[in-house]
């Protein structure tokens, strides 16, 4: 069997503007396991579009293997799937990780990802990367902002830049240093041909006579550094975004005493028991559904709790930054957003043009006047920063900010953050940015428990009660000895091999069933089938949803 999947030669594609690719060459082998790398805007989700065959480029070669396999989950999770009410009924977290299980159990020889991480929680993560790592003939092209699974996982790097992409053989921390090399050559050469175009444009002016055979070379090669010029590309600039402060507060920030709360039946907190003092940068944790975020807005007052009380301090400022990006008008431009229909900011006490406000955030001027939903996902987080930034706070709350940010924006928004004198309530999956920023840590345990943990997520591994990481195992069935727990019977190696034909089989049927019941027809010619599929067809959804947790289930347990 050929090792070889699929290559791009020349690719180019523009958007009417400078080209999004230009020139991509780009192999792909199995086994390989790479990182496409590049600012946000770039062309990365193009890029991984060409490959998927979603977009045709405008010139350039791709040829794929006979019966080549892909896999691609995109950035964006349905908001729902039309008849499929269990996927429907599942948190952002839980739909992308039933997404990621359905594309890894199609078993592709390519899978592409592009931004995996975004809404899991961190033991998903954790297992993901135990699933790539145990699927070595499959090939994998990633794109991540989460710098530790990017480490875990990326043997190589490909970098997209200015629609370029070159190819590093080393892991991503040897890529940033050699790339930073790079950068410096490149704008060292570009500072010496800057000299030389002033030079030979100062001595065109003094009117040398240029007709001769002698000086016909050099006005030529002017005119070639004109060009070039005139069609360089720079890279783009770094965010120059600020904090701004409100004046400090009382030292107490949130008093919080006995607090429950429950959803009807599920309760979410119990007799939970804190206080948040100036300064504090805590970070919250548990898993998807655990009810973060529920906590994030009982601890700031938006929602009342059922027993206990939260009691905010004095002269405290607030700013919150939602993870669903609800703030902005997808149909008011970027300016819009920010200024309504002003053209002057107020930042830090000064005033500033919204145009020049925006440019510290990596909008062009042209870009402050797209509508908000043409933006990509990484231009809306970038947006929702600068429109935060602008209120003056001294106690700031952030819902997943770094989901689409790229790395270079990320790193700097935790300079920011680690700079803030104000104090920070920050729910986040990404271990190293949590890490980075955190001082302490309030974990949702289950069992609507809520503990107090010093420092970051490293810190909370290293100190949680045994019981704790016990959990994380698959429970026992009996007082068998622990050992090897994890290990699949001969019966369930069985089950697991039978699954995927299992789970192909019910798909078929629901597809059947449905497309039968989508047929106006189908009650005036078969009435009696027709009340059938109506029946049955909620229970083989059941029974698919089951198949396919069980397999997800036996894969994690087999991969560990």
């Amino acid at each position: 069997m050929s090792d070889f999947l699929l290559s791009l030669r020349d690719v180019s594609l523009a958007f009417g503007g400078p080209p999004v690719l230009d020139g991509v060459s780009l192999s792909v082998s199995r086994g390989l396991r790479a990182a496409l790398t590049g600012r946000n805007g770039e062309g990365k989700s193009t890029l991984f579009k060409v490959i998927a065959g979603e977009l045709e480029p405008d010139a350039g070669e791709i040829v794929r293997a006979p019966g080549l396999k892909m896999a691609f989950v995109s950035q964006a999770v349905p908001a729902d799937r039309p008849g499929d009410d269990a996927f429907n009924a599942l948190s952002g977290g839980g739909r992308r990780r039933r997404i990621l299980e359905e594309a890894l159990l199609s078993h592709p020889d390519l899978l592409l990802l592009d931004e995996p991480t975004n809404h899991l929680d961190v033991e998903a993560i954790d297992w993901l990367e135990g699933m790539i790592r145990r699927q070595r003939d499959m090939a994998l092209l990633v794109v991540t902002h989460d710098r530790r699974f990017l480490k875990r996982v990326a043997e190589k790097i490909f970098d997209l830049d200015r629609g370029e992409l070159s190819g590093w053989e080393c892991d991503y921390a040897t890529f940033l240093r050699r790339k930073e090399e790079l950068l410096c050559d490149e704008a060292v050469c570009w500072e010496r041909k800057a000299k030389k175009l002033a030079r030979e444009e100062a001595w065109i002016r003094r009117g040398v006579k240029a007709r001769t055979t002698r000086n016909e070379g050099r006005v030529a090669a002017l005119m070639k550094l004109r060009e070039e010029f005139a069609s360089r590309r720079t890279a783009a600039g770094r965010a120059e975004m600020r904090l701004d402060t409100a004046a400090p507060g009382g030292m107490r920030v949130i008093k919080i005493e006995n607090l429950s709360f429950a959803y009807g039946e599920r309760q979410v907190v119990r007799d939970f028991t804190a206080d948040v003092l100036r300064g504090e940068r805590i970070g919250i944790l548990g898993a998807n559904g655990a009810g973060k975020t529920t906590l994030l807005k009982l601890l700031t007052g938006s929602l009342a709790p059922d027993s206990g009380s939260v009691r905010i301090g004095t002269n405290v400022e607030m700013a919150f930054l939602d993870q669903l990006r609800g703030e902005l008008n997808g149909e008011l431009t970027v300016a819009e957003n920010i200024a309504s229909d002003r053209d002057e900011v107020v930042v830090g006490g000064v005033r500033k043009h919204v145009y020049s406000y925006l440019s510290d955030f990596l909008f062009t001027p042209e870009r402050t006047r797209t509508p908000v939903k043409a933006l990509s996902g990484g231009e809306r987080a970038r947006l929702m920063l600068a429109k935060l930034f602008l209120k003056p706070s001294n106690l700031l709350i952030m819902d997943e900010p770094t989901n689409d940010l790229d790395i270079e924006t990320l790193e700097l928004l935790e300079e920011q953050l680690m700079a803030y004198k104000g104090t920070l309530l920050l729910v986040s999956h990404d271990r190293e940015f949590f890490d980075n920023v955190v001082t302490s840590t309030f974990v949702l345990e289950g069992d609507a428990l809520v503990r107090t943990y010093p420092g970051g997520y490293e810190d909370y591994l290293r100190q949680r009660p045994s019981s704790s990481r016990e959990s994380r195992a698959v429970p026992e069935r009996s007082a068998a000895p622990k050992r090897r727990t994890n290990r699949l019977s001969y019966n369930e190696q069985r089950e697991l091999a039978a699954l995927p034909e299992r789970i192909a089989g019910l798909e078929a049927e629901i597809a059947a069933m449905e497309g039968f019941l989508a047929d106006g027809s189908s009650y005036g010619s078969d009435p009696e089938k027709y009340r059938h599929c109506s029946g049955e067809l909620p229970r083989r959804r059941e029974e698919l949803e089951s198949a396919v947790e069980r397999w997800a289930e036996l894969e994690e347990r087999a991969s560990l």
